[in-house]
């Protein structure tokens, strides 16, 4: 029993056992006759209420933490900035597919356009809705507001007011044919889904999520412009059988550098998110591994839910394109299955980067942290 100044059992220490019996059994000790009845069912347990408090003292501190040793709390480092270039960055998509679109003449090339640029369009949205609530959700946290129902409809929330905003201006921008309506009510479906996974517990983990893909879109576009060249050295200027190899090579090429970008970018966020707790709480408990696995495999994760719902809400459109001729059916099914490959590559790359990443900053295990021998 613990005995701590001014306490009852400091005041009253407990008698001794008596071991000496006519009988030769030993018998318990008679508790104090002063002594207050806290302390003899203390006696009982082996333990004073001082440390059952501090037991609970110590849970209660560890309930605001998730299982990947984040506090819940704890916002997303750069919120504001990542929702503006997301929103930035799904307008200047927006943009770009309505400039081709009307550059050409209604009817066939508008739609099969129209088809090429929904995946970039969703991609896009998707990011923007996710940033746009992440921005929002961090108010919360600031404002202490830690409920994990309230966070979740206020992120859905978020991303269906841009949803809304998004469709309403293609409907008044873009021109008015059958192909408006199927790449608005899609880009609003994307941006609330978008919102919803915004909404998750780990913050630090969505916004490393949010900012690697941002960094995987502006590289696709960056890309391009080294797609000739490299088809070029992986031998694409001979035969039928030589092109198909050098287009999948630059694929490939592009999905794993994307991977390796997307994973780095996630680690990076996620260093720069423990630093920025520490500093508010040198206590802090570390992230641990899930949350830097999450973040690699989120881009890929994200971009496959982008052909999902391609799959889902853009069906109609996708069929009208491929029923424009057999090439166009062959063209349509060919970049769906590269974006389903690519998406995989960058999954997996991205999340094996970011572990390998996270795995090169654990030292070896001191001798304070061994365990001691059981005596």
């Amino acid at each position: 029993m613990t005995q701590q100044p001014g306490s009852s059992t400091a005041a009253h220490p407990p008698h001794p056992v008596e071991h000496a019996l006519a009988d030769g059994a030993p018998a318990a000790a008679a508790p104090d006759d002063h002594a207050p009845a806290d302390t003899v069912a203390g006696a009982g347990t082996g333990r004073d209420d001082g440390a059952g408090r501090d037991d609970d003292a110590g849970r209660d501190d560890d309930a605001g933490r998730d299982d990947d040793g984040a506090s819940a709390a704890e916002g997303a480092p750069g919120a504001p900035v990542l929702a503006v270039l997301a929103l930035g960055w799904l307008a200047a998509m927006l943009w770009s597919t309505r400039a081709a679109i009307t550059s050409t003449q209604a009817g066939v090339t508008a739609v099969s356009l129209s088809a090429y640029a929904l995946p970039g369009v969703i991609s896009a949205a998707l990011v923007a809705g996710a940033g746009a609530a992440l921005a929002v959700t961090n108010l919360l946290a600031r404002r202490g507001v830690d409920r994990a129902t309230l966070r979740f409809v206020v992120a859905t929330g978020g991303g269906l007011l841009v949803g809304l905003v998004s469709a309403v201006a293609i409907n008044l921008v873009y021109s008015d044919n059958a192909t408006t309506n199927v790449i608005a009510g899609t880009t609003a479906a994307a941006a609330v889904v978008g919102g919803a996974v915004a909404g998750a517990r780990n913050a630090p983990a969505v916004g490393a999520v949010v900012t690697a893909t941002l960094a995987i879109g502006i590289f696709v576009v960056a890309f391009s412009q080294l797609r000739d060249p490299l088809f070029v050295l992986y031998g694409g200027e001979g035969g039928q059988e030589a092109m198909v190899g050098a287009a999948k090579w630059v694929s490939r090429t592009e999905s794993v550098v994307a991977g390796l970008l997307a994973g780095l970018l996630a680690f990076g966020y996620l260093r720069l998110a423990r630093r920025r707790a520490l500093r508010r709480d040198p206590d802090a408990p570390p992230v641990r591994w899930p949350a830097y696995l999450l973040a690699g495999a989120g881009p890929g994760l994200l971009l496959l839910l982008t052909e999902v719902i391609i799959r889902i809400g853009g069906r109609s459109l996708l069929d009208l394109a491929g029923a424009l001729s057999e090439a166009d059916a062959v063209a349509q099914t060919a970049l769906g299955t590269s974006r389903i490959d690519n998406a995989v590559w960058v999954l997996f790359v991205g999340a094996l980067t970011t572990l390998i990443a996270f795995g090169r900053t654990l030292g070896p295990a001191t001798d304070d942290e061994e365990e001691t021998p059981a005596v």
